[in-house]
């Protein structure tokens, strides 16, 4: 298929639509190719999974009717995590992970996002899992390996499969870093308002450390990745959309604030210019945006991913 013209316009957006060719994932350090979506990677070596401990109601006020919390513990280094589940009647389920400084209930306890997202989850009856992955990870290896775990979980248990991550900031880059290590685990991406390159994200942050916020966002993800961008690329760089375009077989959407001053858009402009022709690519950029702003895309970008996965 031929790719759409390329548009930056106020709830416009540039799309790709390519035939994408099936592969085995690479190294870090090898062009990055395609798989199947849902289809698994013989050559991976089994990864720790995690250990529940319970499963129990959510009783809060915010809790919808069904909400369930599962505490378990990580494969990787015994570190005790939560995740809330909502199963519903379809296989398909919502991945939502929070943003930078809150946790796993954020869909639930924040209420512009509870407003603007729950109901274009719930529409569709599927199934919601809104892991706390280790608080502010953003997305390091243990936190992946504890989502692989999680979901693992949750085929075995709740009969899921297929999973779609839709999340905004730090959720949206975890998602598209997710996609990128383990596309054989994700049917769909949402990434709103999301770096697409942590070491360059990171070290835009150190430049701007006299924002707190920004600072803060620095050293959490040293602090997951146990190691600056300088001290580990080749890590750094496996955990980068932009290095790995070649790997998203999936539909991805994309939505940017241009007056973002958290995370800036020029990351998914970035992310744009590598995926090229790539991948099934919807890009919307809005020019009076904030950070917060693409946040009310979501109902427009699940229904956008979902005519593509029907």
């Amino acid at each position: 298929m031929m790719a759409a013209a390329l548009l930056v316009t106020v709830l416009a957006c540039s799309e790709t639509h390519p035939p994408i060719p099936a592969a085995s994932r690479p190294s870090a350090s090898q062009p990055a190719t395609a798989t199947p979506a849902g289809a698994p990677v013989a050559s991976r070596p089994a990864e720790p999974s995690i250990t529940v401990k319970a499963t129990s109601p959510v009783r809060e006020a915010y809790a919808p009717e069904g909400l369930q919390r599962i505490d378990y513990a990580s494969g990787v280094d015994g570190v005790a995590d939560w995740a809330l589940v909502l199963p519903d009647t379809e296989p398909t389920w919502i991945v939502c992970i929070h943003g930078h400084g809150s946790t796993g209930d954020q869909l639930y306890t924040r209420n512009d996002i509870r407003r603007a997202w729950l109901p274009a989850f719930r529409r569709g009856h599927y199934g919601i899992v809104t892991p706390n992955l280790r608080g502010n990870a953003w997305m390091s290896p243990a936190a992946a390996a504890d989502l692989h775990g999680l979901l693992d979980h949750l085929r075995r248990e709740y009969k899921a499969e297929r999973f779609i991550l839709a999340s905004g900031s730090m959720g949206g880059t975890s998602n598209l870093i997710y996609a990128a290590i383990r596309p054989d685990d994700v049917a769909g991406v949402i990434a709103l308002c999301p770096a697409t390159d942590l070491a360059s994200y990171y070290q835009w942050c150190r430049e701007r450390a006299k924002v707190e916020i920004l600072q803060q966002i620095a050293d959490a993800i040293v602090a997951a990745y146990g190691c600056n961008p300088d001290q580990c690329p080749d890590l750094y760089i496996d955990h980068s959309a932009q290095a790995n375009v070649r790997r998203f077989n999936m539909p991805v959407y994309v939505a940017h604030g241009a007056r973002d001053n958290i995370i800036p858009v020029t990351q998914s402009r970035a992310l744009l210019r590598a995926i090229e022709s790539k991948g099934i690519f919807h890009y919307c950029e809005i020019p009076e945006g904030d950070h917060d702003t693409p946040l009310r895309n979501m109902s427009e970008a699940l229904d956008w991913i979902m005519k593509r996965l029907r």
